[in-house]
């Protein structure tokens, strides 16, 4: 997922969208074999039985027929999974978005060109903002090579997504909008929101068809935190946006009621670039230890975040950088290209702008004030309390790993994603006793408008592997060879899952057919195996490979007795975050990432002796 940009582009960014393959509906019979392996681990054998005896009820009767449905819908869409999706996993979700669905995290740029510095916040912005800028014109002049899987080009629709979009709150549902267009579509909205202090500013990124230069931006920031400073905080009319879903719909509403202005406003925030907020927090993060900015990034101020928003550029005080961006709309993956590509524009300059420093005359920031009473300062006070008393429950960790990377692990001839996998699942049993269900994204994108696909790591293979690492009479041998069983399992259900022949999403839609035509719920989806092994979002680990870059990201768990675990691969270290929610006696972040560390050095090992 680099960027590759042509200056003379001989493919454009979304011009293979119209020839993509759909996405597949798996055949029933293969779903159902891999949903019984996929449970075993979580069953006695009589449990198991009983479970099977529902999977052969399911597939020989209420399921043949959903499935037929299924393929019914399949072949008047082009992706018979993507309204669905964005449905039951995202709009029609009722609790707080900010922190149940947005993902956060630290920009990268501490590790080489900036460090946490005092007084620079303003001036790095300002750099920074003009590399996403580039990006953005990049995405509407088609700029950007299209991705690609080997020689397999992937759907780059996602893109589309970063900017200009957000998600609308409803009573029953949300709704996202859209305004990006590429320059051969027509115009589309160049402004930018800085918010501060519970305030909102924005100006045009554009003048006189040209971007901005950083001097310039710098010159409009400095304005805001002027307007800002020594002055009493705005209203935080944004912390509505980290409300359960229904209350900011109400809200909302009540607020356009007051003054048809605030819908401009909200219309303003909604159709902008995307949001910069300056953060007066200095987080103080350090390339080894990333968990200051990587916290405050997920779980920070509420007045100066747009929770709905695709892309928060977080600018904090002690000039380091991080993101809080809604899931809805993308995954996590676009980010990651954005960001990486702002990485390496720094690392070239050494992060410094060389360009003219003249500022051309242009209207300064204007600010959105909203008008308020009593009963929205009343919603606004309830929103920071309830995100409030959410975050400081959320215990987040993040730390670089430096002893071996990904160069140390292809040495071995393994692959480094399986490897943090099955440490992960080592780390898990050794704190737990037992294994956890666990979630990895496996990308779908080699299908038309494909997302994600779940690749369920928990297998068979891993669990003896890992029950014959903990057994001290355990030979050497024993415990390679039970590695090398749980590596090929697993590298085999990856590639079926991102070929889209993986279960979850299957089951799903059937789940969702049966749903919307009021048939009674089918056992397989209330049998205890289906909730107990991860099924409808129960999962204990929720894990996703964020890349080989130098980009990281943070989720809260799906689960209360769970954990959220993003990582990323570097040729020399592992970076990974790791959050748990502090009221559940049975989790501590901490303590399985100590137990990751001592898992990724006992495998190094194991594979080193063996020259696998």
């Amino acid at each position: 997922m680099t960027n590759q940009v042509s200056e003379f582009p001989t493919e454009r960014t979304f011009q293979y969208q119209h020839s993509l393959p759909p996405l597949p509906v798996p055949s029933l019979e293969g779903s159902l074999a891999k949903y019984l392996d996929a449970v075993r681990p979580f069953a006695t054998e009589e449990e198991y039985q009983v479970t099977a005896a529902v999977v052969k009820r399911f597939g020989e009767g209420i399921g043949k027929d959903l499935h037929q449905k299924l393929l019914q819908r399949a072949r008047t869409r082009r992706n018979w999974l993507e309204e669905w999706w964005l449905d039951a996993a995202y709009l029609e979700m009722r609790y707080p978005s900010q922190l149940n669905v947005n993902f956060g995290g630290p920009a990268p740029y501490l590790e080489h060109c900036w460090p946490s510095t005092e007084g620079v916040q303003l001036q790095r912005t300002s750099i920074s903002m003009w590399h996403t800028l580039q990006y953005w014109d990049l995405l509407r002049t088609e700029r950007l090579d299209p991705h690609k899987a080997g020689n397999v080009v992937l759907d780059m629709d996602q893109f589309r997504m970063l900017f200009c979009t957000c998600k609308v709150p409803g009573v029953t549902k949300d709704t996202i909008i859209n305004y990006f267009k590429t320059e051969s579509e027509g115009p589309c909205p160049s402004h930018v929101v800085v918010m501060c202090k519970g305030r909102f500013f924005s100006f045009d990124a554009v003048c006189d068809g040209h971007i901005l230069t950083p001097p310039e931006l710098l010159r409009q920031l400095t304005h805001v935190k002027q307007c800002c400073e020594g002055e009493p905080a705005g209203d935080g009319v944004a912390a509505l946006t980290s409300e359960e879903r229904t209350r900011w719909a109400k809200a909302r509403e009540y607020l356009i009621g007051i003054d048809p202005a605030n819908k401009t406003i909200l219309e303003t925030i909604q159709s902008s670039l995307f949001v910069v907020s300056l953060d007066d927090a200095k987080p103080y993060a350090t390339a080894e230890n990333y968990t200051p900015v990587t916290r405050e990034a997920l779980t920070g101020d509420s007045t100066i975040r747009w929770g709905d928003k695709s892309y928060n550029s977080i600018s904090f005080a002690d000039g380091t950088f991080g993101s809080n961006c809604d899931h809805a709309p993308y995954d996590a993956m676009v980010l990651v290209t954005q960001g990486y590509y702002v990485d390496q524009q720094l690392k070239a300059t050494d992060g410094k702008w060389k360009g003219s420093e003249t500022v051309r005359p242009m209207p300064l920031p204007e600010e959105l004030v909203f008008t308020v009473d009593d009963r929205v300062r009343s919603d606004v006070a309830h929103a920071k309390q309830q995100y409030l008393e959410t975050t400081q429950d959320l215990q987040v960790v993040c730390y670089a790993f430096t002893s071996f990377g990904k160069a140390a692990i292809k040495q071995r001839k393994l692959h480094p994603d399986t490897f943090i996998q099955l440490a992960l699942q080592l780390a898990y049993y050794r704190q737990h006793g037992r294994l956890g269900s666990c979630y990895e994204t496996a990308m779908t994108r080699r299908f038309y408008h494909g997302r994600t696909e779940t690749m369920r790591p928990c297998t068979l293979e891993a669990q003896n592997w890992c029950h014959t690492m903990l057994l001290p009479a355990a030979s050497a041998e024993a415990k390679r060879k039970a590695l090398l069983l749980a590596f090929n399992k697993h590298n085999k259900l990856m590639a079926e899952a991102q070929n889209g022949k993986g279960f979850d999403r299957h089951l799903l839609g059937l789940y969702l057919i049966a749903k919307e035509e009021g048939l009674p719920m089918p056992d397989l989806f209330t049998d205890p195996l289906y909730s107990k092994s991860g099924g409808g979002g129960n999962f204990t680990l929720s894990t996703s490979l964020v890349g080989y870059t130098t980009v990281l990201g943070a989720v809260a768990p799906m689960v209360h007795h769970g954990y959220g675990f993003f990582y990323r691969i570097g040729d020399d270290r592992i970076v990974a975050s790791c959050s748990a929610w502090k009221s559940s006696p049975e989790t501590d972040a901490e303590t399985l990432f100590q137990n990751l560390v001592t898992s990724l050095h006992e495998m190094l090992h194991l594979a080193t002796t063996a020259q696998l």
